[in-house]
Order: C-alpha cells, then structure tokens, then sequence
C-alpha cells in the first residue's frame, strides 16, 4: 500500500510531500490543474523512461520517492534474490533525474536497474488509465485475464517451459533435414572431395619436414662447402684446433710436476678438449652425411607443390587446416549414410515433445473453459447494476495451433440490447459500457491478484448519476479488501465515497505557475464536491446536494 509520496522539481510541482491511506480515496480538480503530473511522476517510480523535459524549470534535480507497507503481500522473496534489504512495513522506493541527463534508481536506498524498478512496480501498482481500455481490443489482454481468473499460473510456465524445448527440438529437426538435403544434392562433388584429400595421405608436420629437406637440399653446396672448412679447422694434420689443443695439454703435463700452475691450466683446457673433439666429430659426420640428389629434390618438390594447390584449392593455411576438412567431409558423408536413422530418432523426440504440448495445453483449455463460465457469471452480476439489465457478456475459447500461450484463441464477447447480436466488446460497446466493462474486469483481476495499490484515471469517462454511484461502489468494495483504490474524478458521486479526497489545483505565484495537492479537511471537501455539482459558483442548493451525497 502507497503510504507517502514526496516529489520535488518535477514539471510544475515545486514539493508534494503527502501522506495517502488504505481504502478508497479519490483525487479531483479542475482540467489542467496537474492531476496527470501526479501520474507521471507516479509513472517513473513503476521504471517508465525518463524526460528531461519533466524536470522543473531551471532546477538542477529532480526528486520522486514513494514509501510502501507491504506487510501483508508477502513480498520478501523478491527482495532476498535481489539481494535488497527487506522492510515490510516502510519500502522506500524513489527515482533521481538530474539537468545533465543522468536517471538513477533506488530501492530501500540500494541503487538498482530501471528493469528491476519496473518489476517490482509492477507488483506494487495498477494505473488504470483511458487509453487501458483499448487493452479490450487485444487477444493478449484477454487471455491474461483468463489464466489469473483460472489461477493457471504453474501449469501455465510448466506448458511454456515444455513448448520451448519443443519448438526448439522442431527448428533443429528442419534445420536438420535441410543440410541433409544439401548434402544429399552435393554428395558426389562431397564424395570426390574427400576422395582427393584422402588420397593424398596427408600427415601432421609432414609439410615442415619436407620444406626443411627441401631447403636444406637446394642449398647443399655451400652447406657442404662451410662444413668442410669447419671440419678442415678443427681436424687439420698441423693447423687443427684439436690436435693444436692437444698438444699445448701434453706440453703442460710435461711441466706439471715441476710448475703445479700447469695441472690447473691442463684441468681447464681438458674439458674444452673433451667438447671440441665431440664438435669435430658431428661437423665430420654431417659433411659425410649431406649428399645432394636431384631426383629426391625433384619429388620432395612436388610433393610440396601438391599440398600447396590443395591448401590453395581447399582455401586452408597449412595441411592442419586440410586434415580438419578431410574428417569433416567423412563425417557429412556418413551423416548422409546414416540420415534417415537420424532423423527417425529426431522426429520422435519432437513428437513426444508435441504430445505432451498437446496435453498440457487441453489442461490448459479445461481450466480456461471453466474460468470463462465463472467471468461471464461475475460480469453479469456486476454489469447489472452498473445500468446495463440486457447486459450478455460471453467469452469464446477457440482451439487452434500450439502457441508459446497455448492453443486457444480468445475473444470477449458483447451486447448491450437483446435486439442486438453478441459482437466483440470493442467494436460495439459505447466508451461509458467500455469504462464499466473495464471496471469490472479489473475488480475480478484485483480479487484473484494480491495487487496492493490501484489508481483509476477517469474510469468513470462516459457515465453519470446512478451508475457512477455504483461503479464508485465498486471501486469502495476493492479498497475494503486488503487494497488501496485512488480514483481520478470529475465526479461528485464518485468523489463522495472516497475515504479520503485530494484534490489538485494551480497556483500563480512569483516565480511561475505551480500545481499542489492537498488532502481536503471535511468542509472542504462539502466545497469541493458542491463545486463539481455547481460550478464556479457554490449554491446553498450545491451544499446541501454535496451533503447528502457524503451522508452528512
């Protein structure tokens, strides 16, 4: 239930800082007075997009907040997944727009998403404004006020949950037999594919090898030529660093005993021996083993030159690349092979999936079915006495197709007259029948949904007198259930059996014009309300009028 509302700086509000109350309250004042510039701000505390034209002139911030008693609607869930501190009896919502065009948003003081703003609005707040009942002409519309009449809700999620693995495994399915289908068309050009890759037994780091035997081979002559000389400086009978090596050690061993400096020289230069005549020796047998060959370069070459037009034709990097599409092109082919197996299997699970569509969607229908007769009762009964005693309301369920709904298709109809033929409600029914269809469906909507706060602007459009009266009895009726219901009005009857009245007016002061919205004390109010019956101009007769319709 909305307990406090405070804004600040937003369109011609300086300040409304207001307490609001349980029950049935109404709001009125004149056309233009800022009545809707209470919705709007209302509006962005429920996650509606920002203007920064709302935002008061020359005011560099701009201020909604609202505070809720949610004791009695057993909100905590969404609040503990959410991770937001959890206060049943003061919910502090409030939404910031600044000049620079920043919007910010807040729930119990923690700084939350607009999309989370907007789903907890949701639960909090039903504004019932004209343009809502144009919902009369949507399937959507009518279909939501069946399950929440059916109270389907589970089996609803549970048909929705098992509809999307079905249309899910049924796109795959076609997805499925169209490449079958292509591959089926191209299996011969598939098939020579593969056999041309296969063919050419291609092997990992083959490719690196060969470019690194090849490269070797082209250039073996200076390869052998530098070899050589390396060999030549380490073997040579005279100038050989080795033997050279060798012999400084033996003439340093020579002197050993008499110059113990020598034998440390000698330890040193034996390891240096030891690597140099294992260096020798690798030149020696890589000189020996590097043998140029034409015929091995000429086939080494085309084998190269055979892959590089396969990576060419196959548009692959490296032999990786064509060994990847040479498997994948196996497994199209014995995809086509085992195709129809497959798609048996496939068809199968798509039809259990469908079956048990079908079958939650009957169940579905029934408790549709059974919701419709109860709605076409209430209707009845309440459209009655709302000045329509020739009322017929009905509500056709027609099967057609699964959908992500189910497989109904519905439509409400209507007829005002006996004479008149039952046709949908929103082409035949007038705006005031419209108004009082609405105000009945929302009343049923409000006793199966647990919805703390509804605000109804200018339900009443298109009627007067009596029915007025009752339609604000219903409205009374809600807000004595657990329920808080404000009402926008320009009439007195309705606005008589508000619990509390509010009423909003302009003001010019110095620094421009301004709306307010005050709660009205009990004279006040018989002023107000004569007013709304008089005009301008209070008449004793007004008075006394306005009087009796509060039951003073």
């Amino acid at each position: 239930m909305l307990k406090h509302l405070y804004i600040k700086n937003f369109a011609l509000i300086d300040i409304l800082d207001i307490e609001l109350y349980p029950g049935f309250s109404v709001i009125t004042g004149e056309t233009g007075a800022g009545k809707s510039i209470v919705l709007g701000a209302i509006g962005l505390l429920l996650g509606q997009r920002a203007d920064l034209k709302a935002l008061k002139q020359g005011a560099d911030r701009c201020v909604i907040e609202a505070h809720f008693d949610l004791s009695r609607y057993q909100m905590e869930p969404f609040f503990a997944e959410n991770d937001i501190e959890y206060d049943a009896n003061d919910c502090i919502i409030r939404r910031e727009l600044t000049a620079a065009g920043k919007s910010r948003a807040f729930i119990n003081d923690t700084p939350v998403q607009l999309s989370m703003l907007k789903e907890l609005g949701e639960r909090l707040i039903d504004v019932h404004s004209q343009h809502q009942n144009l919902l009369l002409n949507k399937q959507d519309f009518q279909l939501s006020v069946l399950d929440i009449i059916a109270d389907d809700a589970k089996e609803l999620a549970t048909y929705k949950n098992t509809y999307d693995a079905y249309h899910q495994a049924a796109n795959e399915l076609q997805t499925l037999k169209e490449e079958i289908e292509r591959n089926r068309q191209n299996v011969d050009f598939l098939q020579f594919q593969y056999q041309e890759l296969e063919g050419a037994n291609l092997a990992i780091g083959e490719q690196e090898e060969l470019e690194q035997k090849s490269e070797t081979m082209t250039h073996a002559e200076d390869i052998k030529g530098a070899l050589y000389t390396a060999d030549n400086a380490l073997q040579a009978d005279e100038t050989g660093i080795v033997g050279s090596l060798r012999n400084a050690m033996n003439a340093l061993k020579g002197i050993g005993h008499v110059f113990p400096e020598a034998e440390e020289l000698v330890t040193r230069m034996d390891s240096t021996y030891i690597e140099l005549k294992d260096i020798a020796q690798e030149v020696g047998s890589l000189l020996e083993s590097i043998d140029f060959d034409p015929s091995e370069l000429d086939h080494i070459n085309e084998r190269l030159d055979r892959l590089y037009d396969l990576q060419k034709k196959y548009h692959a990097e490296d032999t990786e690349t064509l060994i990847a599409l040479r498997d994948s092109l196996k497994q199209q082919l014995e995809h086509i092979d085992n195709s129809d197996e497959t798609l048996q299997e496939r068809q199968k699970q798509v039809d259990k999936l469908k079956s048990q569509c079908q079958q939650q969607a009957d169940q579905l229908t029934k408790m549709r079915i059974k919701a419709a007769k109860k709605i076409e009762t209430e209707m009845q009964q309440r459209l009655v006495p709302l000045g329509m005693p020739n009322i017929r309301f009905q509500i056709n369920i027609i099967q057609e197709h699964l959908s992500a709904n189910g497989q109904d298709k519905v439509a409400y109809l209507f007829s005002a007259n006996t004479s008149t033929p039952l046709q949908p409600v929103s082409q035949v029914a007038s705006g005031g029948e419209i108004a009082r269809v609405m105000l009945a469906l929302k009343a049923m909507i409000s006793g199966a949904v647990k919805l703390p706060t509804i605000i109804f602007d200018e339900i009443d459009t298109g009627v007067s007198g009596k029915i007025a009266e009752k339609m604000a009895e219903i409205m009374h009726e809600m807000g004595s259930h657990e329920r808080q219901v404000i009402s926008i009005t320009h009439l007195p009857q309705i606005a008589a059996l508000g619990s509390a009245h509010y009423k909003v007016e302009k003001e010019e002061t110095p620094q421009g014009t301004t709306s307010r919205m005050e709660l009205l004390s009990p004279d006040e109010r018989i002023t107000e309300i004569a007013q709304m019956l008089s005009g301008s101009k209070v008449t004793d007769a007004a008075i006394q009028n306005a009087k009796q319709l509060l039951r003073l």
